[in-house]
C-alpha cells in the first residue's frame, strides 16, 4: 500500500525558507518520479515540481523556478522540497505525489 507523509510546513514571514520532506513507503521508491503539488484555498491543485528516479532531471513550474529545489534520497525513501524567498502567494497545502496518489499534505502559510 502506497503511503506518502509530508512534513515541514509552518507559518513563516515573507522571504523566509522552509524545507518540506515526504516519507514514502509501500512501493519501490527508487524507480518512480516524484512530484510536489500545492493547493491554495479555493483553487485547483497546481503542479510545481517533479524529480526523476535518479534525481538528475528536476523540473519546476515557472511560479517557483529559481526559488525552490527538489531533491531525493532513495536510501531514505524521502523526497525533499527546499523553499526559499517565500512569498504570500506560496501559501497553500503542499503534497507530494506518486502518480495519482498523494499524502495528507502539509500547510505552508507565508504572512507578515
Amino acid at each position: 500500500q502506497v503511503q506518502l507523509v509530508e512534513s515541514g510546513g509552518g507559518l513563516v514571514q515573507p522571504g523566509a525558507s522552509l524545507r518540506l520532506s515526504c516519507a514514502a513507503s509501500g512501493f519501490t521508491f527508487s524507480v518512480y518520479t516524484m512530484n510536489w503539488v500545492r493547493q491554495a484555498p479555493g483553487t485547483e491543485l497546481e503542479w510545481i515540481s517533479s524529480l526523476n528516479s535518479g534525481g538528475t532531471d528536476p523540473k519546476y513550474a515557472d511560479s517557483v523556478k529559481g526559488r525552490f529545489t527538489i531533491s531525493r534520497d532513495n536510501a531514505k525513501f524521502t523526497v525533499y522540497f527546499q523553499m526559499r524567498k517565500l512569498k504570500p502567494e506560496d501559501t497553500a497545502v503542499y503534497y507530494c505525489m506518486k502518480g495519482e496518489t498523494r499524502g495528507p499534505g502539509t500547510q505552508v502559510t507565508v504572512s507578515s
